[in-house]
């Protein structure tokens, strides 16, 4: 595996393409302005040291473009340091963590079942140079990734996953959405998914969409039609929720007969081991004050008198 300076080191050479063609030399009618703005501002230094400072706070990093190319490759701050008036432009980063809340998604799982997922998700700029040299706007482009990408996520998995393996769903929408924000600046620290809910879902065998939430008509037919519709679509509900409860025990059964599969493996090795489930049955059997007790018989005594 990679390890984090390498991963560093790759990221910055597929990001530094366009870094690096505006960090080039400037020219001679670029250096000619450069030292002339430099001349202005020593010659008016009482008047112009309000705008030759700027001031940075911890959190906060500059990036500085003069005569619209980068002047270095390192942003500057925190703390305060020195920039031609006439110029030199920054952009602020900010480098705290951002969340978000990404709207609920109208997704088509992999079994045919709309479900309505929304979440949260938590970045922070990495490289501010790249969040402003790569992106026209991080933040707003971090949002709209991670809409699509919890909507191509959740297409690959079935109801039953996204019920129960959200950890799942979460580690592979963060990882998708960090490497796809790598160019960017940003880094993806946390994905939360908020909430999962299929009541507004077309189930298997239904071809209508469920009703929309909005104001009935006031038509005596209308409303005995939407109260039919209704009605076909709860039971078909409540039978698909009493087919997947069915799928889950079945599937407990056959776990179940595994396992006494292994331990009847296990007592065949060790006969004594059969006699101590004898002795623990009859001290639970005991233990419940009944006035019959019934003592099981090894099969192999049995056995012994029937071949006499």
């Amino acid at each position: 595996m990679e390890t984090e300076d390498q991963m560093e080191r790759r990221r910055r050479e597929d990001s530094g393409a366009l870094i690096s063609e505006q960090t080039g030399s400037l020219g001679v009618v670029e250096r000619s302005i450069v030292i002339l703005a430099t001349l202005i501002t020593v010659l008016l230094f009482p008047l112009t040291i309000c705008f030759c400072f700027k001031i940075v706070q911890e959190y906060e990093r500059a990036v500085i473009f003069r005569l619209g190319r980068l002047v270095d490759k390192k942003p500057k701050g925190p703390g305060i340091f020195f920039v031609l008036p006439c110029t030199d432009s920054l952009v602020k980063v900010d480098l705290r963590t951002v969340s978000f809340d990404i709207p609920p998604q109208e997704i088509l799982t992999k079994d045919s079942v709309t479900v309505s997922v929304d979440g949260v998700v938590y970045f922070r700029v990495s490289d501010p140079i790249a969040s402003v040299a790569n992106v026209t706007n991080a933040d707003y482009s971090t949002r709209l990734l991670a809409q699509t990408t919890l909507r191509n996520v959740l297409g690959t998995k079935n109801l039953a996953e996204v019920l129960s393996d959200r950890e799942g769903i979460a580690h592979s929408m963060q990882s998708n959405l960090d490497e796809a924000t790598d160019n960017w600046g940003i880094k993806v620290e946390r994905v939360e998914i908020k909430m999962s809910s299929f009541s507004s879902a077309c189930l298997p065998g239904c071809r209508e969409p469920w009703l929309q939430k909005q104001r009935l008509p006031e038509r005596p037919e209308q409303r005995s039609d939407t109260l039919r519709i209704t009605t076909t679509h709860s039971f078909l509900l409540t039978s698909w929720l009493l087919l997947f409860s069915q799928v889950i025990a079945a599937e407990g059964e056959m776990n179940a007969s595994r396992a006494l599969k292994e331990a009847s493996l296990v007592i065949a090795e060790s006969p004594s081991a059969l006699q101590l489930r004898y002795l623990q049955t009859l001290n639970t059997i005991a233990a419940e004050k009944n006035s019959t007790i019934i003592f099981p018989l090894p099969i192999d005594v049995m056995s012994h008198f029937m071949q006499k």
